[in-house]
């Protein structure tokens, strides 16, 4: 004689056992689908900041002390006076959000090394500089205080004219997806630099270079 509780037990668990494996798979995509919505509205917001190019239109980029550069495409720019070491790069915006530019550091020569650097090494802009998507901007940093060693080594190098190399923290419109982007600078016969990207760094990710 067939056993009827053992038998409805035996089909309510397996009935059981049938809708947990599909809340399990149903869960398991809906995770899936909310990573990739959200990778894709990252993707939408990451800016990428590289030198603009040369047939860009010069910028004029304007200091507090109302100091003035002018700053041609895919170039920066440098003065010094007794005060003050003024720099200026134009940048474009190859990213899909509009970059919000954080801070920089600043070094004499051609930096090579490949360790990413500390953002909390960086002096923060003490103003905010926005580059739109796909559109041009610079950077603006100054040296104030001339009894600092920074400030004699601006000065100098930028009197001599010799390469520096500057890196710039900045990150998208809701301050994540910092990167730092590493520039070089190197002096031209009309008295600017030519800027040239050296690396870029993803502060908030994973490193690309190092994936797999």
């Amino acid at each position: 004689m067939a056993d009827w509780v053992t038998i409805s037990s035996l089909a309510t668990a397996g009935g059981t056992l049938v809708l947990a494996g599909a809340t399990f798979a149903s869960v398991r995509s809906a995770n899936r689908a909310s990573r990739l919505a959200e990778r894709s509205l990252l993707a939408e917001l990451r800016p990428l900041l590289v030198p603009s190019r040369l047939e860009d239109a010069t910028q004029k980029v304007g200091f507090v002390d109302g100091k003035w550069l002018h700053v041609p495409g895919s170039g920066a720019a440098a003065e010094t006076s007794d005060e003050a070491a003024y720099l200026a790069i134009s940048l474009r915006n190859v990213g899909s959000g509009i970059a919000a530019l954080h801070g920089w550091r600043f070094a004499v020569g051609r930096d090579i090394s490949q360790d990413p650097p500390d953002p909390e090494t960086f002096t923060r802009l003490t103003r905010d500089l926005y580059v739109a998507a796909g559109d041009v901007g610079f950077w603006q940093g100054t040296f104030r205080d001339p009894s600092t060693e920074e400030f004699t080594a601006a000065r100098a190098a930028i009197e001599a004219r010799e390469d520096v190399t500057i890196e710039v923290l900045y990150g998208d419109l809701e301050g994540g997806q910092r990167m730092i982007s590493r520039y070089a600078l190197t002096p031209r016969d009309d008295g600017n630099w030519l800027a040239a990207a050296g690396r870029h760094w993803n502060v908030d990710g994973p490193d690309p270079r190092r994936s797999g």
